[in-house]
């Protein structure tokens, strides 16, 4: 066996003299080119002349000693060393030599018998940078690479090949050596070569990611959803502050689960942030939606990984549980859940053809028109665009609200079409149905209570989408969506029932009188309890439906009742710092054990004393609207330093998840990336291509050399960069 070499030397802590003289490291230092010493055998190696031994066998100085069994005579150590390297023209130097040429890729068999010359060199760096341009351009747009038909007589060669195409016709050093101009067996143009480069800049753009990150604590955000090809895709995002103090939410990357039981989800996550480099002990927050799988609370995803890191805390999607909010007063409210089942109706029946849809278009210019010649409404660049029906849906955020909107919108319009859908015998009943329900008082009655409600919310929802959203603003938020709500319930009933009635007037729709007594049609009068119009519709439905909002927001939104959220909202510092309790915070540092020790823990009570008066005496942070902004000021300012550990628990406090909506825009993303045409990319293709595109701003930072250089080193290739790239 020949000699090992080690990561690191290991020589004796001590040098014995005398006649059992052993191994100097001193001796190290002018032969460490190749000198090995081994520790178990007490005796040093040639590394260089073990390669080299066949070409050279009995020419070595000292013969077998320092290649196979090892020179120990310490005695004369320094003398037989000497002797084995000899002069420039000895065996050892040769052997050196040669292990020099072995490392250096420019002097390899390969390289000198194709006999490379700088020319080629330089043609073979335009060449890939040019498919590394087009590559760059087709990914950040999201568009496919290759065509049906690539040969030289397609009409249609690919959208690669087309591109490449024209930076060739407008750059005359391009086309000089790409395409027809370039070797058959060497274009770079290729599939392979292309999923090379795509992989290279996936890899590029994720190693920034990874860098930007350092050594931080992250929270991960998670969700599955299915693509084209009907395979289960998870996608993960990690949260953490960067080191100016913003809140950054970067894509880490997506993989294929063949199912999706909370064990495997935890195994891909797992697998994901190890092949980053990451673990899952730098979890400091958890955010999915409201599955059982994600957020079980005995088998869920969220268990498994707080089972090995406790200081992962779970945050479900604010944005989910506000759609969820919605979906449980339609289900609890007959009256509620009725309005929008007319609604999906009459969104269905209207936008169920193209001739239905050019009807729609068409009597809304005209009803445009009218009113620009009535001068009713307000005329200019931008305004009083082309509208269209939006159908609400349970798992789309704000779809009801924008369903709501685009009927009052287009209500005429509407009406007239379902006034010529009347005259079709096949939908005439259907038709009718939906039209009698739209035209009463009680349809534009809930028409405009909803739409109220859900404007308060669908602020809200839109608030809770931001990247730099955290957790505090949130809650602040969401106590000011019930504010509004509360506002509305007791002084909003004339305001309303006076603009149901204007639209009813406008539209002709025949209004109850409110003093007049409601009676319930198809049932006797007897023994049953009189009440009035206004009786129904105000306390009935008024304030019952807002009672329901206002409980159903607080079922939802528990959070701020644990000990957790109470303490990390002591970090606010509005009105200013009028929320600060130091007992609070120390206690929110105990939740993270990992974190901060017992000593450490003393001097956080010490820092936010001298903390807090500091801050609080300074008019740089008395205008602070969130703890976003004061730990941005915090590092503009340099206290980051001062206040280590403080800056450290804002810090936890900061990576919190609020919303999943980072990846729900990931799952837009990956709709436009893998199409019914590309359904059959791959799952690492998919995952390349999604990283740049979802991730632009990284990706527009990553250089066309770091591209190249990975690239030259994923595999050997036929080419070999310059110099001043290699």
């Amino acid at each position: 066996m020949g000699p090992c070499q080690p990561k690191n030397h290991v020589f004796p802590t001590r040098v014995i003299t005398g006649a059992n003289r052993r191994f100097n490291p001193k001796w190290f230092e002018d032969h460490s080119n190749w000198l090995e010493y081994s520790v178990s055998e007490d005796a040093t190696y040639c590394l260089c002349c073990y390669l080299f031994k066949d070409e050279s066998s009995g020419q070595q100085a000292g013969g077998e000693s320092f290649v196979t069994e090892g020179f120990n005579n310490w005695k004369k150590g320094p003398e037989r060393l000497r002797a084995h390297v000899g002069n420039h023209n000895s065996v050892h130097a040769r052997n050196v030599q040669a292990c020099r040429d072995l490392m250096t890729q420019e002097q390899h068999l390969q390289v000198c018998v194709s006999k490379h010359s700088e020319q080629s060199k330089q043609d073979y760096c335009v060449r890939l940078t040019s498919s590394v341009k087009c590559i760059r351009l087709l990914l950040r747009q999201g568009l496919a690479f290759r065509g049906n038909d690539e040969s030289y007589d397609s009409l249609n060669r690919g959208n690669f090949l087309k591109v490449l195409k024209f930076l060739a016709d407008n750059n005359e050093d391009v086309a000089k050596v790409v395409m027809r101009n370039a070797p058959e067996n060497h274009q770079m143009t290729s599939p392979c070569i292309q999923k090379d480069i795509v992989n290279a800049i996936a890899s590029e753009t994720t190693e920034m990611i990874i860098n930007d990150l350092g050594g931080e604590l992250f929270a991960i955000i998670v969700d599955e959803s299915r693509d084209i090809s009907v395979k289960e895709q998870m996608i993960v995002f990690i949260r953490y502050v960067d080191s100016s103090g913003h809140i950054i939410e970067r894509l880490l990357g997506i993989t294929h689960v063949r199912d999706t039981t909370s064990m495997s989800l935890k195994v891909a996550v797992e697998d994901l942030l190890t092949r980053h480099g990451l673990s899952i002990s730098r979890i400091r927050g958890q955010g999915y939606d409201g599955a059982s799988n994600m957020r079980g609370e005995f088998n869920g995803l969220r268990t498994l990984i707080q089972n090995e890191n406790p200081s992962a805390f779970y945050v479900h999607c604010f944005a989910h549980q506000l759609q969820l909010a919605l979906v449980g007063v339609a289900k609890e409210n007959n009256d509620v859940g009725d309005f929008f089942v007319t609604v999906s109706q009459l969104c269905n029946i209207v936008c169920a053809s193209c001739k239905r849809r050019d009807s729609l278009r068409d009597k809304q210019l005209k009803m445009l028109i009218d009113s620009i010649s009535a001068d009713t409404i307000e005329t200019g660049i931008g305004l009083n665009q082309e509208a269209v029906l939006q159908r609400p849906g349970d798992t789309r955020w704000g779809s009801h609200y924008g369903a709501l909107v685009s009927i009052l919108k287009l209500f005429s319009p509407v009406i007239d079409v379902l006034d010529e859908i009347i005259q079709d015998p096949k939908q005439r009943l259907e038709a009718f149905r939906v039209l009698k329900n739209v035209l009463c008082f009680d349809f534009v009655f809930f028409l405009h209570l909803m739409k109220d409600v859900l404007g308060i919310t669908n602020d809200l929802s839109q608030a809770l989408q931001k990247k730099d959203q955290n957790i505090v603003n949130a809650m602040r938020l969401v106590d000011v969506s019930k504010q509004r709500l509360q506002m509305m319930r007791d002084d909003g009933w004339e305001a309303l029932l006076q603009e149901v009635s204007l639209f009813c007037n406008k539209h002709a729709i025949p209004i109850p009188n409110m003093d007049e007594v409601y009676v319930v049609p198809g049932r006797p009068r007897r023994n049953v309890e009189e009440r009035t119009h206004l009786h129904r519709y105000r306390v009935e439905r008024f304030c019952v439906d807002l009672d329901l909002q206002l409980q159903e927001l607080n079922n939802r939104f528990n959070e701020k009742n644990t000990e957790l959220l109470l303490c990390v909202a002591c970090f606010d510092p509005r009105d200013p710092f009028a929320m600060f309790d130091k007992d609070k915070l120390i206690r929110l540092a105990q939740f993270y054990p990992n974190d901060f020790s017992d000593i450490e823990l003393e001097v956080l009570d010490n820092q936010l004393q001298t903390y807090f008066i500091d801050v609080s005496s300074d008019p740089a942070f008395s205008k602070l609207g969130g703890i976003d902004e004061l730990a941005q000021k915090m590092v503009e300012t340099r206290r980051h330093l001062d206040y280590t550990f403080v800056y450290l628990l804002l810090k936890l406090s900061l990576i919190l998840p609020v919303a999943t909506a980072s990846v729900e825009r990931a799952f837009s993303a990956m709709k436009l990336i893998k199409t019914s045409l590309r359904n059959r990319m791959s799952d690492d293709l998919l995952h390349d291509c999604l990283v740049p595109y979802v991730e632009k701003d990284i990706f527009d930072l990553v250089s066309n050399e770091a591209i190249l250089q990975r690239f030259q080193n994923m595999r050997e290739r036929r080419g070999v960069l310059p110099r001043s790239l290699s």
